[in-house]
């Protein structure tokens, strides 16, 4: 895709972050299964309930945005990201060390997240897009909340 206008770079976000997004609806049934924590196992379940709310989250976004069409593309970062959690589930025995690698691993999807949405979101603003920045305002600070919790888990165990 080439890139011309913010509104370019914006559908090329938007559609980077669609793919992510589905990437980490079928990682996370992986991590939960191979985590241990109890805590970490229901975080990692309750943020895939979230993540299928922002996928719902993000196919409002395009139907309320004129002139926006998501490209299908792959998110190679997040792809990245989900083989090197996959390298802890497959060399780290189940446990503290695992639980602690896959909290690791989870933040720097986590971080890729927020990174996106903020630039998702000052985009929207900056091209006019009142509802969509609206819609990504909130996706954001899901993704903040699920660090966050991830923190705390990570300090407590």
């Amino acid at each position: 895709m080439t890139i011309r206008t913010l509104e370019d770079l914006f559908i090329h976000d938007l559609s980077d972050v669609y793919s992510a997004e589905k990437q980490i609806i079928r990682a996370l049934p992986k991590m939960a299964r191979a985590a241990t924590d109890e805590k970490l196992i229901a975080a990692f379940n309750l943020h895939l309930e979230e993540t299928r709310g922002q996928i719902e989250r993000l196919d409002e976004l395009v139907e309320n945005t004129g002139g926006v069409r998501i490209k299908r593309m792959k998110c190679h970062a997040l792809e990245g990201l989900v083989e090197e959690a996959q390298e802890i589930i497959d060399s780290v025995e189940a446990g503290p060390i695992r639980d602690a690698g896959l909290i690791g691993a989870a933040q720097k999807v986590e971080h890729y997240e927020i990174a996106t949405y903020g630039t998702l979101h000052a985009l929207a603003v900056k091209l006019g897009y009142k509802k969509a920045a609206k819609l990504l305002a909130e996706t954001l600070q899901e993704e903040k909340a699920t660090d966050e919790k991830l923190t705390v888990i990570a300090e407590q165990s």
